[in-house]
């Protein structure tokens, strides 16, 4: 079987992918005792037994280093009336808890306050992904708050359910 090589644009790429919904994640841990983080919106379940998620960071991301080696995270996944606190997490550099109410988990990765719900994860493993690294997570502990709604990512920006 012949393989093929196909030159596809990057924007071509992102604005078809755009039109898939997604949730939107904060990615949080401890390195050293301080927090940190990161916004993400490639978040999703992966397995059912054992119970595991995956997420993906860039390869330029300067937090996922911090995040890795602690070998731990959480995954806080957002609510509709979050979308400042993913801005805040989305940006590089500068103290990003600042402001935020938070709690350790049982892995004593950060869990958000007011959050839709929240996974607190061991890794597994990390792989290669392109651009990108493929994070597995085994999951130690979980909770979601069945009052709050969704925050989604699709075409470029926040949308929440109508």
């Amino acid at each position: 079987m012949q393989t093929c090589d196909p030159v596809i644009e990057e924007s071509h790429f992102k604005d078809v992918l755009g039109h898939y919904c997604s949730g939107v994640t904060v990615i949080t841990a401890r390195d050293d005792g301080d927090p940190v983080g990161f916004a993400c919106q490639s978040f999703q379940s992966l397995s059912l037994d054992p119970p595991m998620v995956s997420f993906a960071p860039a390869k330029t991301s300067t937090t996922w280093p911090r995040i890795h080696r602690t070998g731990r995270f959480a995954a806080n996944l957002l609510a509709e009336n979050q979308g400042d606190l993913c801005q805040n997490f989305a940006v590089s550099g500068g103290d990003k808890f600042a402001g935020v109410r938070w709690r350790p988990g049982v892995t004593g990765s950060p869990l958000l306050a007011g959050v839709l719900a929240w996974v607190d994860c061991e890794i597994v493993e990390a792989v290669d992904g392109g651009d990108h690294v493929i994070v597995l997570g085994r999951v130690i502990d979980l909770s979601s708050n069945a009052a709050a709604r969704p925050l989604l990512f699709y075409r470029g920006k926040f949308e929440s359910l109508a």
